[in-house]
């Protein structure tokens, strides 16, 4: 637990350390300063499709300095629930079988550029709204209780951490000069298996069979070691702007 908070300390102070700094020679900058609030859902073991009985709700906070007109960079501190289960709607007859499931709550720390495809920053701007796109790199650690078949013996709470790749689309619209609001679908990668506390490293059926009893099953896994999980978030932000002209003195 202390290392995972030493990695989202580091993450966060690296966060500050983008807004703080200035490019020198720069006349004027503009920061904005927001939240939102939304949907979270994930896909892996459990689930392969968004099922909006399996939806959680996901905040966040966020800072963003606008470089131009076009390029961005954000800094945001996310939160989320996020839930799973076989018996809601199972992706296979032996999904039905397994009865797994997972929820808890997701934190999540991450540094993403954002593209702009239409000037609409510019008080002068022909457009009040803009598409764009986002990439870039997170840390998320998820907290939660589960079991990855029925009659699991380690069923109970778990703790997982993995670095993500965040990435997605969204549009702007700006209601003033101050004020703008987004919409924004986010996807993320993991590099965790057992975000729906089932991982593919361990059988969930004994390895080798039982000499005893040939006809059973051996050598089985719940999971899918091919692919990772990965959770997605869909929200409405509205953020605030601030304006600091720097005076050179002579």
């Amino acid at each position: 637990m202390k290392k995972n908070q030493s990695r989202i300390s580091s993450f966060v102070c690296l966060l500050i350390a983008l807004f703080v700094a200035a490019p020198l020679g720069v006349f004027a900058q503009k920061y904005d300063f927001g939240g939102g609030l939304g949907v979270a859902t994930y896909s892996g073991d459990i689930t392969r499709l968004v099922n909006p009985e399996q939806l959680g709700f996901q905040g966040t906070l966020f800072g963003r300095r606008n470089f131009d007109n076009v390029w961005s960079i954000r800094g945001g501190i996310s939160f989320a629930r996020l839930n799973a289960a076989d018996s809601l709607r199972p992706i296979d007859p032996a999904a039905a079988l397994r009865n797994g499931f997972f929820k808890g709550s997701l934190a999540e720390v991450s540094v993403v550029a954002e593209y702009h495809f239409l000037d609409f920053m510019h008080p002068q701007a022909r457009y009040r709204f803009s598409p764009y796109g986002f990439l870039g790199l997170g840390y998320s650690t998820f907290s939660g209780s589960g079991q990855t078949f029925q009659g699991d013996p380690d069923a109970g709470t778990y703790l997982v951490s993995t670095p993500v790749i965040p990435f997605g689309i969204g549009i702007k619209y700006k209601l003033s000069k101050q004020w703008i609001l987004a919409t924004e679908l986010g996807f993320r990668a993991t590099f965790t298996d057992n975000l729906d506390k089932i991982d593919s490293k361990q059988a969930s059926i004994p390895r080798f069979p039982d000499p005893n009893n040939p006809n059973a099953l051996y050598g089985y896994n719940y999971g899918n070691y091919s692919d990772k999980d990965w959770y997605y978030f869909l929200g409405v932000t509205l953020s605030y702007s601030f304006y600091s002209v720097k005076c050179f003195s002579y």
